[in-house]
Protein backbone atom coordinates (compact mmCIF):
# COMPACT_ATOMS: atom_id res chain seq x y z
CA UNK A 1 0.00 0.00 0.00
CA UNK A 2 2.70 2.90 1.13
CA UNK A 3 4.53 1.74 -2.52
CA UNK A 4 1.36 2.75 -4.24
CA UNK A 5 0.65 5.54 -2.17
CA UNK A 6 4.17 6.85 -3.33
CA UNK A 7 3.71 6.19 -6.77
CA UNK A 8 0.46 7.95 -6.70
CA UNK A 9 2.00 11.06 -5.22
CA UNK A 10 4.79 10.76 -7.40
CA UNK A 11 2.64 11.24 -10.56
CA UNK A 12 0.96 13.64 -8.64
CA UNK A 13 3.69 16.27 -8.17
CA UNK A 14 4.91 15.46 -11.64
CA UNK A 15 1.49 16.48 -13.20
CA UNK A 16 1.50 19.61 -11.37
CA UNK A 17 4.92 20.20 -12.13
CA UNK A 18 3.64 19.23 -16.34
CA UNK A 19 1.24 21.94 -15.04
CA UNK A 20 3.30 24.96 -13.61
CA UNK A 21 5.84 24.59 -16.26
CA UNK A 22 4.46 24.25 -19.80
CA UNK A 23 2.08 27.33 -21.01
CA UNK A 24 -1.25 25.46 -22.16
CA UNK A 25 -0.68 25.42 -25.90
CA UNK A 26 -4.07 26.97 -27.67
CA UNK A 27 -5.77 25.67 -30.49
CA UNK A 28 -6.39 27.30 -33.55
CA UNK A 29 -9.94 29.48 -33.16
CA UNK A 30 -12.63 29.95 -36.07
CA UNK A 31 -11.43 28.05 -37.93
CA UNK A 32 -13.88 25.55 -40.19
CA UNK A 33 -13.98 22.19 -40.85
CA UNK A 34 -12.31 21.91 -44.28
CA UNK A 35 -9.83 24.53 -43.59
CA UNK A 36 -8.44 22.23 -40.37
CA UNK A 37 -8.21 18.88 -42.09
CA UNK A 38 -6.31 20.58 -44.91
CA UNK A 39 -4.14 21.99 -42.09
CA UNK A 40 -3.69 18.99 -40.58
CA UNK A 41 -2.69 17.24 -43.49
CA UNK A 42 -0.49 19.61 -44.79
CA UNK A 43 1.33 19.61 -41.28
CA UNK A 44 1.53 15.61 -41.46
CA UNK A 45 3.33 16.20 -44.70
CA UNK A 46 5.96 17.87 -43.25
CA UNK A 47 7.35 16.41 -39.80
CA UNK A 48 9.54 19.67 -39.43
CA UNK A 49 6.42 22.25 -39.39
CA UNK A 50 4.05 19.47 -37.66
CA UNK A 51 6.78 19.54 -34.43
CA UNK A 52 7.07 22.83 -34.27
CA UNK A 53 3.40 23.34 -34.42
CA UNK A 54 2.04 20.73 -31.87
CA UNK A 55 5.30 21.24 -29.26
CA UNK A 56 6.02 24.52 -29.31
CA UNK A 57 7.14 24.89 -26.08
CA UNK A 58 9.62 21.81 -26.72
CA UNK A 59 11.27 23.57 -30.12
CA UNK A 60 12.54 26.62 -28.21
CA UNK A 61 15.79 26.75 -30.75
CA UNK A 62 15.63 25.93 -34.32
CA UNK A 63 16.94 22.33 -34.82
CA UNK A 64 20.36 21.71 -36.07
CA UNK A 65 20.88 19.38 -39.75
CA UNK A 66 21.34 16.27 -37.56
CA UNK A 67 17.61 16.16 -36.18
CA UNK A 68 16.04 16.73 -39.55
CA UNK A 69 18.14 13.68 -41.05
CA UNK A 70 17.32 11.75 -38.38
CA UNK A 71 13.56 12.57 -37.98
CA UNK A 72 13.80 11.75 -41.86
CA UNK A 73 15.54 8.15 -41.35
CA UNK A 74 12.58 7.49 -38.73
CA UNK A 75 9.54 8.89 -40.28
CA UNK A 76 10.51 7.18 -43.88
CA UNK A 77 11.72 3.88 -42.60
CA UNK A 78 8.97 1.67 -40.53
CA UNK A 79 11.57 -1.11 -40.64
CA UNK A 80 14.66 0.60 -38.91
CA UNK A 81 17.15 -0.04 -36.48
CA UNK A 82 18.56 3.70 -35.36
CA UNK A 83 21.07 4.65 -33.32
CA UNK A 84 21.68 7.51 -32.25
CA UNK A 85 24.62 8.32 -30.47
CA UNK A 86 24.25 11.85 -29.67
CA UNK A 87 26.01 13.60 -26.34
CA UNK A 88 23.88 15.63 -24.02
CA UNK A 89 22.26 18.20 -24.49
CA UNK A 90 21.12 17.32 -28.05
CA UNK A 91 17.55 16.64 -27.10
CA UNK A 92 17.90 12.73 -28.11
CA UNK A 93 14.65 12.14 -26.20
CA UNK A 94 12.58 15.08 -27.05
CA UNK A 95 12.91 14.60 -30.80
CA UNK A 96 12.28 11.02 -30.39
CA UNK A 97 8.79 11.78 -28.36
CA UNK A 98 7.85 13.88 -30.58
CA UNK A 99 8.67 11.51 -33.48
CA UNK A 100 7.21 8.69 -31.66
CA UNK A 101 3.84 11.07 -30.95
CA UNK A 102 3.44 11.47 -34.79
CA UNK A 103 3.47 7.85 -35.26
CA UNK A 104 0.70 6.80 -32.70
CA UNK A 105 -1.63 10.15 -34.03
CA UNK A 106 -1.06 9.19 -37.69
CA UNK A 107 -1.37 5.55 -37.55
CA UNK A 108 1.58 3.85 -38.25
CA UNK A 109 3.01 2.54 -35.23
CA UNK A 110 0.53 0.87 -32.60
CA UNK A 111 2.58 -1.22 -29.43
CA UNK A 112 5.17 1.32 -28.26
CA UNK A 113 8.14 -0.25 -25.59
CA UNK A 114 10.01 2.10 -23.73
CA UNK A 115 13.17 0.63 -21.91
CA UNK A 116 15.67 2.16 -19.65
CA UNK A 117 18.03 0.53 -16.82
CA UNK A 118 15.23 0.83 -14.58
CA UNK A 119 11.87 -0.10 -14.44
CA UNK A 120 10.94 3.52 -12.83
CA UNK A 121 13.94 5.39 -15.01
CA UNK A 122 11.88 3.87 -17.69
CA UNK A 123 8.22 5.23 -16.54
CA UNK A 124 9.81 8.73 -16.09
CA UNK A 125 10.93 9.40 -19.77
CA UNK A 126 7.50 7.55 -20.84
CA UNK A 127 5.73 10.16 -18.58
CA UNK A 128 5.77 13.17 -20.76
CA UNK A 129 4.35 11.13 -23.71
CA UNK A 130 1.44 10.80 -21.22
CA UNK A 131 1.32 14.33 -19.98
CA UNK A 132 1.25 15.84 -23.97
CA UNK A 133 -1.28 13.14 -25.01
CA UNK A 134 -3.79 14.16 -21.97
CA UNK A 135 -2.86 17.85 -21.81
CA UNK A 136 -1.51 19.32 -25.27
CA UNK A 137 -4.68 20.88 -26.19
CA UNK A 138 -3.59 21.74 -29.81
CA UNK A 139 -2.71 17.26 -29.82
CA UNK A 140 -6.83 17.27 -28.39
CA UNK A 141 -8.27 19.65 -30.72
CA UNK A 142 -7.00 18.02 -34.04
CA UNK A 143 -6.79 14.54 -32.91
CA UNK A 144 -9.27 14.07 -30.54
CA UNK A 145 -9.12 12.92 -26.44
CA UNK A 146 -6.41 10.78 -26.39
CA UNK A 147 -7.15 9.38 -22.33
CA UNK A 148 -8.68 6.41 -22.26
CA UNK A 149 -10.63 6.24 -19.15
CA UNK A 150 -9.17 2.45 -16.91
CA UNK A 151 -6.45 2.32 -19.38
CA UNK A 152 -3.98 5.65 -18.52
CA UNK A 153 -2.33 4.16 -15.62
CA UNK A 154 1.75 5.55 -14.77
CA UNK A 155 3.84 3.88 -17.31
CA UNK A 156 1.33 1.86 -18.78
CA UNK A 157 -1.81 3.36 -20.98
CA UNK A 158 -3.73 3.19 -23.76
CA UNK A 159 -4.78 5.69 -26.27
CA UNK A 160 -8.45 6.27 -27.42
CA UNK A 161 -6.78 5.19 -30.86
CA UNK A 162 -5.59 2.12 -29.81
CA UNK A 163 -1.94 2.85 -29.36
CA UNK A 164 -0.17 1.43 -26.59
CA UNK A 165 2.87 2.35 -24.42
CA UNK A 166 4.23 0.72 -22.04
CA UNK A 167 7.72 0.81 -19.36
CA UNK A 168 10.11 -1.85 -18.98
CA UNK A 169 13.19 -1.79 -16.76
CA UNK A 170 16.02 -3.96 -17.78
CA UNK A 171 16.02 -7.49 -17.35
CA UNK A 172 12.19 -7.20 -16.83
CA UNK A 173 10.44 -9.75 -19.44
CA UNK A 174 8.80 -7.85 -22.10
CA UNK A 175 7.14 -11.35 -23.65
CA UNK A 176 3.62 -11.12 -24.75
CA UNK A 177 3.76 -7.90 -24.88
CA UNK A 178 0.63 -7.32 -26.65
CA UNK A 179 -1.87 -4.49 -27.90
CA UNK A 180 -5.08 -6.42 -29.10
CA UNK A 181 -3.42 -8.60 -31.91
CA UNK A 182 -0.68 -6.18 -32.16
CA UNK A 183 2.92 -6.95 -31.01
CA UNK A 184 5.30 -4.12 -30.23
CA UNK A 185 6.51 -2.43 -33.47
CA UNK A 186 8.70 0.20 -32.05
CA UNK A 187 10.90 0.26 -29.27
CA UNK A 188 13.08 2.80 -27.95
CA UNK A 189 15.99 1.73 -25.48
CA UNK A 190 16.79 5.43 -23.87
CA UNK A 191 20.08 5.39 -20.97
CA UNK A 192 19.91 1.52 -20.92
CA UNK A 193 23.89 1.77 -19.57
CA UNK A 194 24.67 2.93 -16.41
CA UNK A 195 28.33 4.26 -14.99
CA UNK A 196 28.27 1.03 -12.55
CA UNK A 197 27.14 -1.63 -14.95
CA UNK A 198 29.87 -0.99 -17.63
CA UNK A 199 32.15 -1.82 -14.85
CA UNK A 200 31.38 -4.83 -15.30
CA UNK A 201 31.77 -7.12 -18.40
CA UNK A 202 29.45 -9.97 -17.42
CA UNK A 203 26.56 -7.50 -16.38
CA UNK A 204 26.56 -6.56 -19.83
CA UNK A 205 26.38 -9.99 -21.12
CA UNK A 206 23.46 -10.83 -19.64
CA UNK A 207 21.78 -7.28 -20.59
CA UNK A 208 23.26 -7.97 -23.94
CA UNK A 209 21.52 -11.44 -24.17
CA UNK A 210 18.08 -10.06 -22.73
CA UNK A 211 17.84 -7.96 -25.74
CA UNK A 212 18.80 -10.35 -28.16
CA UNK A 213 16.55 -13.14 -26.56
CA UNK A 214 13.67 -11.52 -24.77
CA UNK A 215 13.48 -8.12 -26.45
CA UNK A 216 13.78 -8.07 -30.24
CA UNK A 217 11.93 -11.43 -30.48
CA UNK A 218 8.45 -9.44 -29.00
CA UNK A 219 8.14 -7.92 -32.67
CA UNK A 220 5.74 -9.48 -35.28
CA UNK A 221 7.78 -11.21 -38.10
CA UNK A 222 5.60 -9.72 -40.78
CA UNK A 223 5.29 -6.05 -39.38
CA UNK A 224 7.42 -3.11 -39.78
CA UNK A 225 9.55 -2.70 -36.73
CA UNK A 226 11.53 -0.02 -35.60
CA UNK A 227 14.10 -0.14 -32.72
CA UNK A 228 15.50 3.16 -31.51
CA UNK A 229 18.75 3.44 -29.41
CA UNK A 230 19.35 6.59 -27.32
CA UNK A 231 22.03 7.20 -25.51
CA UNK A 232 26.01 8.21 -25.48
CA UNK A 233 29.34 6.07 -25.47
CA UNK A 234 30.07 5.98 -21.87
CA UNK A 235 32.26 3.17 -21.88
CA UNK A 236 34.36 0.82 -25.29
CA UNK A 237 31.75 -2.09 -23.96
CA UNK A 238 28.41 -1.51 -23.34
CA UNK A 239 24.94 -2.22 -24.77
CA UNK A 240 24.94 1.10 -27.18
CA UNK A 241 28.36 -0.19 -28.14
CA UNK A 242 27.03 -3.14 -29.51
CA UNK A 243 24.09 -1.74 -30.73
CA UNK A 244 26.03 0.37 -33.10
CA UNK A 245 27.42 -3.03 -34.45
CA UNK A 246 23.40 -3.85 -35.47
CA UNK A 247 22.01 -0.84 -36.59
CA UNK A 248 20.71 0.05 -40.13
CA UNK A 249 22.15 3.35 -39.12
CA UNK A 250 24.52 5.04 -36.62
CA UNK A 251 24.47 8.60 -36.20
CA UNK A 252 27.34 9.83 -33.65
CA UNK A 253 27.03 13.46 -32.96
CA UNK A 254 29.46 15.18 -30.37
CA UNK A 255 28.51 18.75 -28.25
CA UNK A 256 31.30 20.16 -30.75
CA UNK A 257 32.64 18.55 -34.31
CA UNK A 258 35.80 17.93 -35.46
CA UNK A 259 36.78 21.69 -35.19
CA UNK A 260 35.38 22.04 -32.07
CA UNK A 261 32.73 24.40 -32.99
CA UNK A 262 29.56 23.67 -31.52
CA UNK A 263 27.18 20.98 -33.45
CA UNK A 264 24.23 22.76 -32.49
CA UNK A 265 24.88 26.43 -32.44
CA UNK A 266 21.26 27.87 -32.11
CA UNK A 267 20.94 26.22 -28.52
CA UNK A 268 24.61 25.56 -27.30
CA UNK A 269 27.08 28.47 -27.82
CA UNK A 270 30.76 28.29 -27.24
CA UNK A 271 30.65 30.03 -24.16
CA UNK A 272 28.22 27.93 -22.61
CA UNK A 273 30.43 24.43 -23.46
CA UNK A 274 33.64 26.29 -22.25
CA UNK A 275 31.52 27.08 -18.84
CA UNK A 276 31.19 23.22 -19.16
CA UNK A 277 34.54 22.05 -19.93
CA UNK A 278 35.97 24.06 -17.16
CA UNK A 279 33.98 22.42 -14.39
CA UNK A 280 34.85 19.01 -15.41
CA UNK A 281 37.42 16.51 -15.98
CA UNK A 282 38.42 16.16 -19.45
CA UNK A 283 37.73 12.22 -19.09
CA UNK A 284 33.87 13.12 -18.10
CA UNK A 285 33.70 16.05 -20.67
CA UNK A 286 34.64 13.24 -23.28
CA UNK A 287 32.40 10.48 -22.10
CA UNK A 288 29.61 12.87 -21.67
CA UNK A 289 29.39 14.84 -23.94
CA UNK A 290 32.27 13.44 -27.04
CA UNK A 291 30.91 9.94 -27.10
CA UNK A 292 35.18 8.91 -26.35
CA UNK A 293 35.10 7.16 -22.77
CA UNK A 294 38.41 7.36 -21.11
CA UNK A 295 38.99 5.11 -18.91
CA UNK A 296 40.66 5.91 -15.67
CA UNK A 297 42.34 4.64 -12.94
CA UNK A 298 44.78 5.71 -10.80
CA UNK A 299 48.26 3.65 -12.03
CA UNK A 300 48.37 2.99 -15.69
CA UNK A 301 47.50 6.28 -17.37
CA UNK A 302 48.74 5.08 -20.68
CA UNK A 303 50.16 1.75 -22.08
CA UNK A 304 53.09 0.81 -24.33
CA UNK A 305 53.03 -0.39 -28.03
CA UNK A 306 55.70 -1.09 -29.99
CA UNK A 307 57.61 -4.37 -32.12
CA UNK A 308 58.46 -7.43 -30.75
CA UNK A 309 61.89 -8.75 -31.64
CA UNK A 310 62.20 -11.58 -33.52
CA UNK A 311 61.05 -14.80 -31.46
CA UNK A 312 64.30 -16.72 -32.05
CA UNK A 313 66.12 -13.99 -30.02
CA UNK A 314 64.43 -14.54 -26.90
CA UNK A 315 66.33 -16.73 -24.59
CA UNK A 316 62.98 -17.91 -23.41
CA UNK A 317 59.33 -17.22 -23.48
CA UNK A 318 56.57 -17.38 -20.31
CA UNK A 319 53.07 -18.31 -21.24
CA UNK A 320 51.62 -17.81 -18.10
CA UNK A 321 47.41 -18.50 -17.11
CA UNK A 322 45.30 -17.24 -14.53
CA UNK A 323 42.40 -19.47 -14.92
CA UNK A 324 40.27 -17.36 -11.78
CA UNK A 325 38.11 -19.97 -11.14
CA UNK A 326 35.05 -18.69 -8.94
CA UNK A 327 33.69 -20.29 -6.10
CA UNK A 328 30.45 -21.02 -7.40
CA UNK A 329 30.60 -24.28 -9.25
CA UNK A 330 28.28 -23.00 -12.27
CA UNK A 331 30.62 -19.76 -12.60
CA UNK A 332 33.95 -21.90 -12.97
CA UNK A 333 32.74 -23.60 -16.34
CA UNK A 334 32.79 -20.04 -18.27
CA UNK A 335 34.84 -17.70 -16.29
CA UNK A 336 36.85 -14.67 -17.24
CA UNK A 337 40.14 -16.54 -17.53
CA UNK A 338 43.44 -14.76 -19.16
CA UNK A 339 47.04 -16.53 -20.99
CA UNK A 340 49.49 -14.21 -21.59
CA UNK A 341 52.43 -14.79 -23.50
CA UNK A 342 55.72 -12.40 -22.34
CA UNK A 343 59.24 -12.31 -23.08
CA UNK A 344 62.85 -10.31 -21.83
CA UNK A 345 65.00 -9.00 -24.25
CA UNK A 346 67.73 -6.28 -23.72
CA UNK A 347 66.32 -4.78 -20.19
CA UNK A 348 62.48 -4.44 -21.61
CA UNK A 349 59.60 -7.31 -21.24
CA UNK A 350 57.38 -7.62 -24.03
CA UNK A 351 53.20 -8.72 -23.95
CA UNK A 352 53.74 -10.92 -27.18
CA UNK A 353 50.09 -13.04 -27.38
CA UNK A 354 47.28 -14.15 -25.25
CA UNK A 355 43.87 -14.02 -24.73
CA UNK A 356 41.56 -12.46 -22.45
CA UNK A 357 38.11 -13.73 -22.30
CA UNK A 358 34.84 -15.62 -20.85
CA UNK A 359 35.64 -19.16 -22.07
CA UNK A 360 35.04 -22.90 -20.43
CA UNK A 361 37.80 -24.76 -19.39
CA UNK A 362 38.46 -27.08 -23.02
CA UNK A 363 38.86 -23.49 -25.22
CA UNK A 364 41.11 -22.38 -21.97
CA UNK A 365 43.53 -25.47 -22.24
CA UNK A 366 43.49 -25.19 -25.99
CA UNK A 367 44.69 -21.41 -25.98
CA UNK A 368 47.99 -23.10 -24.46
CA UNK A 369 48.15 -25.43 -28.00
CA UNK A 370 47.49 -21.73 -29.89
CA UNK A 371 50.34 -20.25 -28.04
CA UNK A 372 52.29 -23.20 -28.77
CA UNK A 373 51.73 -23.06 -32.37
CA UNK A 374 52.71 -19.21 -32.52
CA UNK A 375 55.98 -19.62 -31.15
CA UNK A 376 56.54 -22.72 -33.63
CA UNK A 377 59.66 -23.99 -31.76
CA UNK A 378 61.60 -20.84 -32.06
CA UNK A 379 62.80 -20.44 -28.74
CA UNK A 380 61.48 -22.14 -25.47
CA UNK A 381 58.20 -21.85 -23.91
CA UNK A 382 57.71 -22.03 -19.66
CA UNK A 383 54.01 -22.71 -19.33
CA UNK A 384 52.88 -21.28 -15.71
CA UNK A 385 49.67 -21.57 -14.36
CA UNK A 386 48.36 -19.73 -11.06
CA UNK A 387 47.68 -22.30 -8.40
CA UNK A 388 47.37 -20.33 -5.02
CA UNK A 389 45.12 -21.51 -2.26
CA UNK A 390 41.51 -20.85 -3.80
CA UNK A 391 42.40 -22.75 -6.84
CA UNK A 392 43.60 -26.07 -5.54
CA UNK A 393 42.78 -28.42 -5.72
CA UNK A 394 40.79 -27.41 -8.72
CA UNK A 395 44.10 -27.47 -10.43
CA UNK A 396 44.91 -31.02 -10.06
CA UNK A 397 41.06 -32.27 -9.93
CA UNK A 398 40.14 -30.32 -13.32
CA UNK A 399 42.80 -28.90 -15.65
CA UNK A 400 44.93 -31.77 -14.78
CA UNK A 401 42.52 -34.28 -16.68
CA UNK A 402 41.73 -31.82 -19.30
CA UNK A 403 45.72 -31.38 -20.12
CA UNK A 404 46.06 -34.95 -20.02
CA UNK A 405 42.96 -35.47 -22.60
CA UNK A 406 43.69 -32.84 -24.87
CA UNK A 407 47.08 -34.15 -25.39
CA UNK A 408 46.22 -37.19 -25.84
CA UNK A 409 43.51 -35.92 -28.40
CA UNK A 410 46.65 -33.95 -30.09
CA UNK A 411 48.98 -36.90 -29.53
CA UNK A 412 51.27 -34.19 -28.07
CA UNK A 413 51.37 -33.09 -24.38
CA UNK A 414 52.04 -29.28 -23.02
CA UNK A 415 53.90 -29.39 -19.55
CA UNK A 416 52.35 -27.17 -17.40
CA UNK A 417 53.77 -25.86 -14.47
CA UNK A 418 51.66 -24.69 -11.66
CA UNK A 419 53.06 -21.16 -9.67
CA UNK A 420 52.31 -21.60 -5.78
CA UNK A 421 53.87 -18.75 -4.43
CA UNK A 422 52.45 -16.79 -1.80
CA UNK A 423 51.52 -13.63 -4.00
CA UNK A 424 50.32 -10.65 -2.05
CA UNK A 425 46.94 -9.02 -3.30
CA UNK A 426 46.65 -8.66 -6.97
CA UNK A 427 47.02 -4.35 -7.21
CA UNK A 428 49.61 -4.78 -5.12
CA UNK A 429 51.51 -6.75 -7.27
CA UNK A 430 50.42 -5.25 -10.34
CA UNK A 431 51.43 -1.57 -9.38
CA UNK A 432 54.32 -2.68 -7.36
CA UNK A 433 55.97 -5.07 -10.34
CA UNK A 434 54.63 -3.92 -13.43
CA UNK A 435 53.77 0.15 -13.07
CA UNK A 436 57.52 1.17 -12.92
CA UNK A 437 58.64 -0.68 -15.73
CA UNK A 438 55.52 0.78 -18.07
CA UNK A 439 56.36 4.63 -16.66
CA UNK A 440 60.01 3.70 -18.08
CA UNK A 441 58.05 2.39 -20.92
CA UNK A 442 59.58 -0.82 -20.84
CA UNK A 443 56.87 -3.23 -20.36
CA UNK A 444 55.88 -3.24 -24.31
CA UNK A 445 52.62 -4.33 -26.01
CA UNK A 446 52.88 -6.05 -29.51
CA UNK A 447 51.66 -3.32 -31.95
CA UNK A 448 51.16 -6.16 -34.44
CA UNK A 449 48.01 -7.03 -31.70
CA UNK A 450 46.78 -3.78 -31.06
CA UNK A 451 43.25 -4.98 -32.94
CA UNK A 452 42.91 -7.73 -31.52
CA UNK A 453 39.90 -7.60 -28.94
CA UNK A 454 41.93 -9.93 -26.66
CA UNK A 455 44.65 -7.63 -26.48
CA UNK A 456 42.09 -4.53 -26.00
CA UNK A 457 40.53 -5.97 -23.42
CA UNK A 458 44.05 -6.13 -21.87
CA UNK A 459 44.82 -2.70 -22.10
CA UNK A 460 41.72 -1.49 -21.08
CA UNK A 461 41.92 -3.66 -17.88
CA UNK A 462 45.37 -1.86 -17.27
CA UNK A 463 44.07 1.61 -17.98
CA UNK A 464 40.93 0.53 -15.40
CA UNK A 465 42.90 -0.72 -12.96
CA UNK A 466 42.29 1.40 -9.44
CA UNK A 467 42.21 0.47 -5.69
CA UNK A 468 39.26 1.76 -5.88
CA UNK A 469 37.59 0.37 -8.93
CA UNK A 470 36.32 -2.80 -8.46
CA UNK A 471 37.43 -3.52 -12.23
CA UNK A 472 38.36 -6.86 -13.75
CA UNK A 473 42.05 -7.32 -13.64
CA UNK A 474 42.74 -10.99 -14.71
CA UNK A 475 44.94 -10.04 -18.01
CA UNK A 476 46.90 -7.79 -15.78
CA UNK A 477 47.45 -10.46 -13.29
CA UNK A 478 48.63 -12.76 -15.60
CA UNK A 479 51.17 -10.25 -17.38
CA UNK A 480 52.73 -9.47 -13.72
CA UNK A 481 52.84 -13.48 -13.25
CA UNK A 482 54.63 -13.96 -16.61
CA UNK A 483 57.16 -11.12 -15.84
CA UNK A 484 57.62 -12.04 -12.50
CA UNK A 485 58.56 -15.59 -13.92
CA UNK A 486 60.83 -13.76 -16.59
CA UNK A 487 62.30 -11.72 -14.06
CA UNK A 488 62.99 -14.97 -11.44
CA UNK A 489 64.83 -17.09 -14.57
CA UNK A 490 66.89 -13.88 -15.41
CA UNK A 491 68.61 -13.65 -12.26
CA UNK A 492 69.66 -17.49 -12.18
CA UNK A 493 71.11 -17.26 -15.85
CA UNK A 494 74.49 -15.95 -16.40
CA UNK A 495 75.84 -16.68 -20.00
CA UNK A 496 75.34 -20.26 -20.72
CA UNK A 497 75.57 -21.21 -17.09
CA UNK A 498 72.52 -22.21 -15.27
CA UNK A 499 73.39 -21.48 -11.45
CA UNK A 500 69.41 -23.17 -10.07
CA UNK A 501 70.58 -26.00 -10.96
CA UNK A 502 72.38 -28.85 -9.12
CA UNK A 503 74.83 -29.37 -11.43
CA UNK A 504 77.28 -26.70 -12.54
CA UNK A 505 77.55 -26.63 -16.37
CA UNK A 506 81.17 -25.15 -17.26
CA UNK A 507 80.31 -23.28 -21.08
CA UNK A 508 84.47 -24.39 -21.41
CA UNK A 509 83.50 -28.07 -21.66
CA UNK A 510 81.95 -27.05 -25.04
Amino acid sequence: MVQKQTKRQLQEGWDNYIRRYLVAVTAEQNESEPEKRNRIKRLEADFEEWKKYYFEKYCTSPAASFHKRASKRIIHNPEFIDSRVWARELAKDALCMMETIYQALTGIKRNILLISNSQDKAIDLLEPYRIELEKNERITSDYGIQKMPGCWAYGDFITTQGVSFLAVGADQSPRGSRNEEVRPDKIIFSDIDTDEDVRNSEIIDKRWNWVERAVMPTRAVNKPFQVIWLGNLIAKDCCVARAMKIADYVDIVNLEDKNSQSTWPEKNSQENIQRIKSKISTAAYMAEYMNTPLTQGSVFKEVTYGDIPPLGRFRFLVAYADPSPSNNKTDRKNSTKALWLTGAHQGNFYVIKGFLDRVTNDEFVDWFYAIEDYVRGRTQIYNYIENNTLQDPFYEQVFLPLFFRRGEERGHHIGVIPDTRKKPDKFSRIEGNLEPLNRAGRLILNAKEKDNPHMQRLEEQFLLLSPALPAPADGPDAVEGGVFICNNKLLTLSGDTITACTKHINKKRY
